[in-house]
């Protein structure tokens, strides 16, 4: 399995691993900073730096599946195709040489993370304001959209304002966790109608964004800022009617 460090610190920005394996879904380390591609939060992208300099670019992060389609605890950094193809099949033309047991350091482009972290916690602050089941989530380094189960109409620029006031309020964020029997006696919890906390652990992740003042809790496996002063000017671009039952919220940054 890949230790996944950005769940306890999205702050990291880089460590030193080893090369434990190298599929056709990635190269496998044996601990990460790389988040992978989830609960609709985008992969990291970034480098893998080998003992001689020599850099691996890395464009996206994924999450390994067993052969039966389900996802295991590795977590593959995904080169370019021709790339992987080389280093898998261990060719002599390759480039860069990697094998299993080499030791890199994995480096992830902080600039886009903290994009994602911004935006991934700009979505709870959204679901305070609009107090709705989720059934559609994507987070982007450019923009982020909920789509919640609703048929009222949403105002853009009172969430925006709504959004604002909760930005400048400093709420500390904080990462937590509870029993899934705690999770099971309050079901309300989970917000997501389409995307389920994993279970099997014990223990559900949550993010919690409030001290005196609760604005969220709820389950996450994503990357969050520390503080929502850090999240900076982010705007609602767009509402859509997506369904009789399904209003859309896009949020952007300002220039």
């Amino acid at each position: 399995m890949s230790q996944d460090l950005f769940r306890n610190d999205a702050y990291l920005t880089e460590c030193t691993a080893t090369v434990t394996a190298i599929t056709p879904q990635g190269i496998v380390l044996d601990r990460t900073v790389f988040y992978p591609l989830g609960g609709g939060q985008a992969g990291d992208t970034g480098l893998l730096v080998l003992a001689d300099g020599s850099e691996i670019v890395i464009g996206d992060t994924r999450k390994g599946k067993a052969e039966d389609g389900s996802f295991n605890d590795e977590i593959g950094h995904l080169p370019p195709s021709d790339v992987l193809i080389q280093l898998f099949n261990q060719e002599q033309t390759a480039a860069v040489r990697l094998a299993v047991g080499d030791t890199v350091t994995a480096r992830i482009d902080w600039a886009r993370r903290h994009r994602l972290m911004r935006f991934h916690t700009s979505t709870h602050l959204l679901c305070h304001l609009v107090p709705q089941l989720v059934n559609g989530c994507s987070i982007t380094p450019d923009y982020a959209r909920l789509d919640f189960n609703m048929t009222d109409a949403l105002d853009k620029d009172l969430l925006t304002a709504g959004i604002a006031r909760l930005v400048a309020a400093a709420h500390p964020v904080t990462v937590g966790a509870i029993t899934d029997a705690e999770l099971d006696a309050n079901p309300e919890l989970v917000k997501s109608m389409s995307v389920q906390p994993p279970r099997g652990s014990g223990k559900v992740r949550m993010i919690r964004i409030g001290t005196e003042e609760m604005i969220d809790f709820q389950p996450c496996g994503g990357t969050h800022v520390a503080n929502t002063a850090e999240i900076g000017p982010v705007v609602v671009t767009k509402i859509e009617k997506k369904s009789a039952s399904t209003r859309r919220v896009v949020l952007g940054f300002t220039p």
